[in-house]
């Protein structure tokens, strides 16, 4: 597994080449890509452009984290339809890059769809996507969401825990389907490293790691409150990564606290601790 640096997830706003640079000088072993910076260079030289861009960043001794799946998994029939007409499109600029896998989250809860209708929405959707991402050579990880406190505000939960997340994808049939394993969700839904066991590197997608409020209980920990991992010691992440290192798992490390205060500090010292961070979490168990 290799270090990623996703500046959004830091909540640092870095233009991509920056962000490549700064990859670099703080020993990351990978970088996020950034779809937007790919069209702009579509647009103004053309789609080898993007294959240059992707060879230069890979010269530099980084390998591309996931990008975002440019559809709504929960969205409108028409909303759906149109994503999907337009991902062959999407797809071609992403592996024209080398990127090689995309992610998304379930949402945990509904207003109008009980357990089982959602349940079909999703396994139907995810399987007409996971056969153009498979055309692209792709990857497709699915993230659920454990705190209760989301999923238990609209009238049906539902996925929030990774022995649902796996039996959906089981469902679908599809072989390039695996999790984000978030270690916050992890912990919020209750789970434990025995959950882990059996996993392989090609059930896992993407890892993110944080901590918890010390000052809350799992069921009072908010989605978008989050602390930096290995800070409080509330969720238990050397059982967590060694399952992960037991797995095989060989892709992305990345670090998500949604923490507002890492913008008004120095890119510079908050990228030193995320990198220090994650060069402890990567480390060989």
């Amino acid at each position: 597994m290799f270090s990623c640096l996703s500046p959004g997830a830091l909540g640092l706003t870095l233009d991509h080449t920056t962000a490549i640079d700064l990859a670099v000088t703080h020993g990351f072993g990978g970088v996020d890509p950034d779809p937007g910076h790919f069209r702009t260079l579509l647009e103004e030289k053309g789609l080898q452009a993007v294959v240059e861009h992707g060879d230069a960043v890979k010269a530099k001794g980084l390998s591309w984290g996931i990008s975002g799946l440019p559809i709504g998994l929960d969205s409108s029939a028409e909303e759906f339809r149109r994503s999907l007409g337009a991902l062959p499109d999407a797809l071609e600029l992403l592996t024209a890059a080398g990127v090689t896998a995309v992610g998304t989250w379930i949402r945990p809860m509904h207003d109008a769809l009980d357990h089982r209708e959602n349940w079909r929405l999703h396994a139907g959707r995810l399987a007409l996507v996971s056969e153009i991402l498979a055309d692209h050579g792709l990857r497709l990880g699915l993230e659920y969401i454990g705190p209760k406190t989301f999923w238990s505000t609209e009238r049906f939960p539902f996925i929030h825990g990774i022995r649902e997340a796996r039996e959906l994808i089981a469902e679908t049939g599809a072989s390039n389907i695996g999790l984000i394993l978030d270690s916050y969700h992890w912990y919020t839904a209750g789970e434990s490293a025995a959950d882990l066991e059996g996993l392989t590197d090609a059930d896992i997608v993407s890892v993110d790691i944080n901590d918890a409020r010390a000052d809350r209980e799992r069921d009072e920990q908010m989605d978008l409150d989050r602390r930096l991992p290995f800070d409080t010691g509330v969720i238990d992440l050397d059982g967590f990564l060694g399952a992960v290192h037991a797995a095989g798992y060989t892709g992305p490390v990345k670090v998500e606290p949604f923490m507002k205060s890492l913008a008004e500090q120095p890119v510079d010292e908050v990228l030193a601790d995320i990198s220090q961070r994650l060069d402890r979490a990567v480390a060989p168990r």
